[in-house]
């Protein structure tokens, strides 16, 4: 799985435009300013979830395009409206006694990210879901304001083929794909800033001052 995504981000590279920017940088995603929703068709009417986002932080060099961090979704809090579909789907579905959570761990940002203004980009990396781990490209648009940005995601998650079970019954048929749509905001800032401040906080900090003698 990891070999086909080094293929695929080889491939898309070599046609990716240089960055504009050329220090790491470090995106920061604030939780009040983070929205996960996921649909799923159905024979009657879809069905309409939130997920919940936990803390997350991408780390990325515009130069090289190589990409670090993760993103974690805790399973156990995603919710449809419905006590008892909720229950099936923590239950049978996600199984979120054994498998609460699903992280995407990113591999690589294709792109040019603008230091103003809105940018297309692709986010490629690998989610581990369900005990198992698939490769996913994720097209990002993203809009940089100072040291903020907000950024738009859908893409699709094919449960079913990932060996999650199909919740379908007898007389309501459910779509083996989940299209899910995420909105997001948070800090970008450079390295070299965030390093600068956690020097100086361990200098300020004043706990320091104290502590006294170890006993």
């Amino acid at each position: 799985m990891r070999t086909w995504v080094g293929f695929f981000i080889a491939a898309v590279a070599s046609l990716a435009p240089v960055a504009a920017r050329s220090e790491e940088l470090i995106l920061t995603l604030v939780p009040e300013k983070t929205q996960a929703t996921f649909r799923v068709r159905a024979m009657l009417f879809d069905i309409d979830g939130v997920l919940a986002l936990g803390l997350a932080q991408i780390r990325f060099d515009p130069a090289t395009g190589a990409a670090s961090g993760q993103i974690t979704v805790d399973l156990r809090e995603s919710k449809t409206g419905s006590r008892l579909r909720d229950w099936e789907m923590h239950k049978r579905v996600f199984e979120t006694e054994r498998y609460p959570l699903a992280v995407f761990r990113a591999d690589h940002m294709l792109g040019t990210l603008a230091p103003s203004g809105p940018s297309n980009l692709v986010l490629a990396g690998i989610v581990t879901m369900h005990g198992a781990e698939h490769a996913m490209v994720v097209p990002v648009r993203a809009t940089v304001s100072g040291d903020t940005f907000s950024a738009e995601a859908l893409f699709e998650i094919p449960y079913v083929a990932w060996g999650l079970r199909d919740p379908s019954l007898l007389f309501l048929r459910v779509a083996h794909v989940a299209v899910v749509s995420v909105k997001v905001g948070g800090d970008l800032r450079a390295d070299h800033e965030v390093s600068k401040e956690h020097m100086i906080g361990r200098r300020t900090d004043p706990t320091t001052s104290l502590r006294g003698p170890r006993q």
